[in-house]
This record gives C-alpha cells, structure tokens and sequence, in this order.
C-alpha cells in the first residue's frame, strides 16, 4: 500500500510540476507556428501541440517514479528523514505519507534551477516546433547531467567507466548518462548514510545516558526507551530540528 501511495504521490508531482512550467512558458496551442514532429527510428508522428504535449506527460507519469528516484535528491532526503525517525524512537511519526510529501517538495523546491534550464533549452523549442521531440531530450539532458555530475563522487563515476568499457571522456559532459545515473545514485546513497549517521548519534547517547541512569538506580520496571523517547522528543523541538534538518539538507544542495 505504501508503494501505491508513492506511485500516487509520485504522479501528482509530475501534473505539478507540468503545470507550473507549461504555465511559465507562455506559450499557448494556438500560437504554436508549426506542428512538431517527433521521429522515432521506424515511424514518425506529427500532431498538433496539445496531442503531443499530452503524449509527452503521459510518458512522464509512467517513467516518473524511476526518474524521481534516480535522477533527484529525492533518495537523500528520504533516506535521511528514515534515520532521523529511528533515532527519535517515535516508530510512525511523522508517517511514511508525511515525510514522502515533505521530500517531494523538498526535491521540487531543489531542482528548480535545473527544471527552469530544461523549460528554456528543450520544452520552450519543442513546444515552438523548433526542434523535435528527440533534440528535446537530448537539450534537456544537458542540465541533468551538469546537476548529478556535481553531487557525484570522482570514486564512483570512475567505477563505472570502468565497467561500462568505454572510452575515458576527455570532459565530464562527454560522459553519458549509462555511467551518470547509477554513479550519482551511489554517490546519494553514501551521503544520505553519512548525514543519518551523524544524526542518530546525539539521540544514540541520550538513550545510553538515560539507560546508565534507570540501571543504577535499579528502575527496571520501565524499558530505558520509555522514558528516553520523549526526553529525545522534547530536546528536538526546543533544538528547532525540523528547521535545522531541513536548512541543513537544502544548504548542501546550495553551498
């Protein structure tokens, strides 16, 4: 149930943010000069601009959970909001729905830069019929790359060039996304541990703190996490976490 709900979650983002740049590019069905043409190796489909906008975005909402996983800050900050409720101790809050809309947006509001390079350099063109479908991706691939290629680590982008046989790229942009996207998803992966690591330790020594404490004075009637989870609890709200968190999360992304 949980995946469906992401899958759900997942395909109301993409209509958000489909909107927001069709509605920012100004440009209307009945202005379009010509119609596009989209040329697929075997066959070619000409269409008006609404036809093959609608073909467009339906592709998106089926590739879109892939492409939010693998290609977006998305695992990250998931993956540091799944360590922060662990060492909180509080099993269920915030619920899974909660913290995957709030790493949605969270995602939305950081690849905003990238999503405005993309609307300029290919949806812009393509929805003018300047360029076909297939330049479409290949323009707006440009600023994908560019964003993955600077959270990912040299270590991991050489593993896979390795593997992948291929030729050593004289710049980072010759690379192809074969070797980016697996690369920036290991690399993703490494930091979002690191940065959960280093938040379950402050809670880690309460609950030793808390555990020394009720032993020696020989409470054993309650588990040491009854009595930690809300101190834990109470030192995170007065701390601010959620703002320190997410500030943190959205600094790296900045700095």
């Amino acid at each position: 149930m949980a995946h469906l709900r992401c899958h759900a979650m997942c395909g109301a983002f993409v209509l958000f943010l489909s909107a927001s740049l069709v509605t920012s590019t100004g440009v209307s069905a009945a202005a379009t000069p010509q119609p596009p043409v989209i040329q697929i190796p075997g066959f070619t489909v000409r269409g008006d601009s609404t036809s093959v906008t609608i073909l467009v975005l339906l592709t998106l909402l089926t590739l879109l959970p892939s492409i939010l996983l693998s290609m977006t800050p998305f695992v990250r900050i998931l993956i540091i909001f799944h360590f922060l409720r662990q060492a909180l101790g509080t099993q269920t809050a915030p619920t899974n729905q909660t913290l995957i809309g709030l790493a949605l947006f969270l995602t939305y509001f950081i690849m905003q830069p990238t999503g405005i390079a993309i609307r300029d350099q290919a949806i812009v063109p393509f929805q003018s019929g300047r360029i076909t479908a297939l330049q479409a991706l290949d323009r707006g691939a440009v600023p994908m790359r560019q964003f993955m290629l600077e959270y990912t680590r040299e270590k991991d982008v050489a593993l896979f060039v390795e593997m992948s046989k291929e030729q050593r790229p004289k710049t980072p942009q010759d690379l192809s996304m074969r070797v980016v996207i697996p690369a920036y998803i290991l690399s993703e992966l490494k930091t979002g541990f690191q940065i959960g690591a280093v938040l379950f330790l402050p809670f880690l020594v309460i609950d030793l703190v808390t555990a020394s404490v009720t032993t020696s004075i020989g409470m054993l009637q309650l588990p040491p996490v009854v009595i930690s989870t809300p101190l834990k609890i109470l030192l995170f709200v007065v701390a601010d976490g959620w703002n320190l968190v997410v500030g943190s999360l959205l600094k790296s992304f900045h700095s």
